[in-house]
């Protein structure tokens, strides 16, 4: 589990209770931009009295996209198999994960906790916030030609296998942009995305940390990406080729290898659990 952080004081120790009690073998990273308000201490504090959490200490604040480019690194070094990110600020909530994990059993790739399927929902916003993000949504699937409704959802689990074969050192895209480039070059790669419902409410405790430059840097980046694909002599210089492009449909997916579980990775859903692919599929 990698969970980006800057001045979450406020939130750190129940969004880290939520995950013990969603996945009590999970093993989570904090990478903390040097929060001034003890957030990283405090990480390691409640790490000291349950276990198996970590906290990557960064010099300055430095972007959503880079500490997640960190901590997937950090977590395909130290050999786990499934990395999860969520958002610290407990606008996802941690009940969830289970779920995100089972799609990955079922056979994806990457799964996506999606406001946008049924079941999803985000009881707190306005019908004109609603309607931007899903303009905003429908505009970036459209222009890249991706069969996923929430691509900006930062609610999500990949296979870490998956992730060896993105380059992420060439990931440049920072907040919602990074969301949407990942979603892209996991299609690129062959991948299988799967979407699952969740419930996003917005942060009651602390501020945001997102801004109107994040959304303007995401929407440019969709369009360069969608101009790109539509030039007949160019293809995605930025992507590595040869592989068939996926998302899940109806229909068989391909049965995963066995996984160390742990959230970057949790821990493995018993054997006795049932099979939870029909709820997961996409109905982008």
């Amino acid at each position: 589990m990698v969970l980006p952080t800057y001045e979450e004081s406020q939130n750190i120790r129940e969004v880290l209770a939520g995950i013990r009690t969603a996945l009590p073998e999970a093993s989570v990273l904090v990478v903390d931009d040097s929060s001034p308000d003890g957030t990283a201490e405090l990480a390691e504090a409640f790490g000291a009295e349950r276990g198996n959490v970590s906290v990557l200490r960064r010099p300055c604040k430095s972007g959503l996209g880079s500490a997640y480019r960190e901590g997937f690194a950090w977590g395909m070094r130290n050999g786990f198999d499934v990395l999860v990110e969520m958002d610290a600020d407990l606008s996802h909530d941690p009940a969830a994960l289970p779920s995100l994990v089972e799609g990955l059993e079922a056979g994806a790739d990457l799964v996506v906790g999606s406001r946008y399927v049924p079941g999803g929902s985000i009881p707190e916003w306005s019908l004109s916030r609603r309607l931007l993000s899903r303009a905003g949504n429908a505009y970036s699937a459209w222009m890249l030609g991706l069969g996923v409704s929430d691509l900006t959802s930062g609610y999500r689990a990949y296979r870490s296998s998956l992730l060896g074969r993105v380059d992420l050192a060439s990931v440049r895209a920072d907040g919602y942009g990074f969301q949407i480039e990942m979603v892209y070059r996991a299609v690129a790669e062959g991948g299988i995305v799967r979407e699952v419902p969740i419930r996003f409410v917005d942060r009651t405790k602390g501020s945001s940390k997102m801004s109107g430059r994040t959304i303007v840097e995401a929407l440019t980046l969709v369009t360069l990406w969608g101009a790109r694909e539509r030039l007949p002599t160019r293809s995605r210089p930025a992507l590595r080729q040869g592989r068939q492009p996926a998302w899940s449909r109806r229909g068989p997916v391909r049965r995963p290898r066995s996984s160390r579980w742990a959230a970057s990775g949790s821990s493995a859903p018993s054997a006795d659990r049932q099979d939870p692919g029909a709820e997961v599929q996409s109905e982008s």
